[in-house]
């Protein structure tokens, strides 16, 4: 049974249809991504699932007793809150549930028969409600969300107030994720998350989430791993595909064949058609021309099919930039630090020693605040570094697009504003509208959409106008700082295309991103931030250092398991030799049970058994103290009997030698 549906929703903004009778249902545990373009329609349908917009007619169904949580992009905070406070607000049904079991138990302590029996009933049921809704553990579950959101302690309990917007997308992310509805609708969850913020929320709702996610989000990776069905909203439809986000563009691609076959038959047959009448429409066949052309009208009326939307690849033909020199930039060992309020300083980052060649493709990534931003300024000579030098190359030509674009002519319509570019950017080469169109097309406007001023473009197809600007402004280098921030899903792969070695780009490229497709598509080279300071060259793809960095964590992990091992083992050790040396020292003096055939062996004897024995200890101490003998636990488990086995045949063998000595 689903967990949430909704029947024959209709909605329009204006004229503008935006669903047009969809229907869709969600089942319990169930992962599905919600894919389109940008203004057609996923945030709507979501508002109206979570019951924060109405249809202009259908209905949504929520399961009995199920709560659906939102995120919402504009989230409530109380301002005066601590950031941990904020988060533990998310238990405020918990904590009535506590009041409401305080109040129970102190009504059981006077009540008798029937009344009793009733209230242990309540009991129970209150009980298994607080389980549910996080039982006693709430601090652990409250911190583990917050570290993997990216939040230190240090930053607990700062008041919401003194909070970024980002920080503040974070906190209402980890507030809905601590409340664990039964269904989340995510719209962009990872707008405000780093790479590891992303990883984390990508295991977190794969492998800990027990409820049901509809998910809209321009992470292709993310709706990979996670979901198992995708919808794409379309012309007022939801087309549903079985699968991840991969096979979602290849069932895509093959229906939009499909389609497109069909709707050039069907253009064919009308063209025959038209054909026919116009040659026999004034002779002997007149009346059967006309009767045709009737059936002709009302098959184009009725049964006509819609040509879908283009799915060709990048093919436009960008200018040719001017050649830079083979060194783009170098720097040599240059550190930026960041002054703090306190009078402390924060390290950026330190000692880097890097070389850019003509060509290359270089990607930044770290976490939020780790100073990516600073560094390309400081590479590019905007910043002075505290320590070292950067030195550019000749002939460059910087094309840097940020993360605002308040520049934009805002009455310039989007074909023109490509045209004035080149014509600014690109001396001596003219651009014709058709052209200028065609790059609009590229970019994914079409038809009327490249006649609309800038100034009413949304914040995503502001973001396209950008860097499709950028693009044919003929730059030997680009600096993109996270340039996928407001694009759909689609404006990401045609950029992706736009910048990859087939896509007509041959200059060097600085990437600036936490959309690991991108990063992985375009980029050979990374510099890795860590946000304490330090800085790895990695020389390979996103994917490439992922597995490296995995495998030296797990090899960290094992490394920090085997030490504590070992400690753990050596702690046991000296308690149990501890406790030995009491418990003999409490017993009254006697002699050995065996006493009597140490007593027939020579005193020589005894000493080289001692000996032996005690150097056979030292050598198993001393491969005891070795890390590497610990993590083969069979070993050293195997040494740890031997050498406990010569402790007990070294006691009497003292005692009897000691004996000796005394009467002599």
């Amino acid at each position: 049974m689903p967990v949430l549906s909704a029947t024959n929703l209709k909605h329009a903004y204006g004229l503008r249809i935006i669903l047009d009778g969809v229907s869709f249902s969600i089942e319990p545990g169930e992962r599905v991504g919600v894919v389109g373009r940008n203004g057609v329609g996923k945030s709507t349908l979501l508002k109206m699932l979570a019951g924060l917009m109405t249809p202009d007619s259908g209905e949504v169904v929520l399961q009995r007793g199920a709560r659906a949580g939102y995120l919402h992009q504009d989230p409530k905070l109380n301002p005066e809150e601590t950031l941990w406070g904020e988060a533990e607000s998310a238990f405020a049904r918990l904590h009535e549930l506590h009041q409401k079991l305080d109040h129970l138990y102190e009504e059981m302590a006077t009540a008798e028969g029937a009344r009793l029996e009733k209230l242990l009933d309540e009991q129970t049921k209150l009980t298994e409600a607080m389980e549910a809704a996080g039982g006693y553990s709430i601090d652990h579950k409250i911190a583990e969300i917050l570290h993997g959101l990216g939040f230190t302690d240090s930053q607990f309990k700062i008041k919401v107030s003194g909070l970024s917007g980002g920080q503040k997308g974070r906190l209402a992310l980890a507030k809905l994720l601590l409340e664990n509805p039964d269904v989340l609708l995510l719209d962009e969850p990872t707008n405000h998350l780093d790479i590891e913020g992303r990883l984390w929320l990508e295991n977190f709702l794969k492998n800990d989430f027990p409820g049901a996610v509809l998910l809209i989000s321009h992470d292709r990776y993310l709706l990979d791993n996670v979901v198992q069905r995708i919808v794409e909203t379309e012309d007022g439809r939801l087309i549903d595909y079985p699968g991840n986000y991969e096979t979602f563009r290849e069932l895509r691609a093959e229906r939009r064949l499909a389609m497109l076959r069909a709707y050039e038959n069907q253009q064919q047959r009308f063209r025959q058609e038209e054909a026919y009448i116009r040659k026999y429409k004034a002779g002997r066949r007149a009346a059967q021309a006309k009767g045709r052309e009737t059936k002709l009208e009302r098959a184009k009326e009725q049964d006509q099919l819609e040509k879908p939307p283009e799915a060709h690849s990048f093919e436009v033909r960008l200018p040719e930039a001017p050649r830079s020199g083979d060194m783009v930039f170098s720097a040599r060992e240059v550190s930026k630090v960041y002054p703090l309020e306190d009078g402390g300083e924060k390290p950026l980052f330190r000692n880097l020693d890097i070389l850019v060649s003509r060509g290359e493709r270089w990607g930044i990534i770290g976490p939020n605040g780790a100073g990516k931003s600073t560094l390309v300024r400081t590479l590019l000579g905007e910043i002075t570094p505290n320590t070292g030098t950067v030195r550019l190359g000749s002939n460059l030509r910087v094309g840097y697009y940020r993360q605002t674009h308040e520049h934009l002519p805002a009455e310039k319509p989007v074909y023109q504003f490509l045209q004035d570019t080149i014509k600014k950017e690109v001396p001596g080469v003219q651009m014709s509208e058709q052209a200028a169109r065609d790059l609009a097309g590229a970019f994914l406007f079409s038809g009327s959409d490249q006649d609309r001023p800038l100034g009413q473009l949304s914040g995503g197809e502001r973001s396209r106008a950008a860097i499709a600007a950028l693009l044919c402004s003929a730059k030997n280098m680009l600096v993109l700082d996270e340039p996928t921030n407001h694009l759909d899903l689609m404006s990401a792969e045609r950029l992706e295309e736009a910048l990859c070695d087939e896509g007509g780009y041959e200059g060097t490229l600085i990437l600036i991103s936490h959309d690991r497709a991108l990063i992985d598509g375009t980029c050979d080279h990374l510099i890795v931030l860590d946000g304490a300071g330090n800085v790895e060259i990695f020389h390979g793809s996103y994917s490439e250092w992922h597995e490296k960095d995995v495998q030296r964590r797990r090899e960290r992990d094992r490394a920090e398991s085997d030490e504590r091992s070992r400690r753990e083992e050596q702690e046991r050790q000296r308690k149990a030799a501890e406790d030995r040396k009491k418990a003999e020292a409490a017993k009254p003096r006697q002699k050995s049970p065996s006493l009597g055939a140490l007593e027939r062996m020579k005193t020589e004897q005894i000493e080289e058994k001692i000996e032996k024995l005690q150097t056979r200890i030292k050598e198993i101490d001393a491969a005891l103290n070795d890390p590497e003998v610990w993590r083969d636990h069979a070993r050293a488990s195997k040494l740890s009997d031997e050498r406990n086995t010569a402790i007990g045949q070294l006691e009497p063998l003292e005692f009897e030698w000691e004996r000796r000595a005394s009467e002599a």
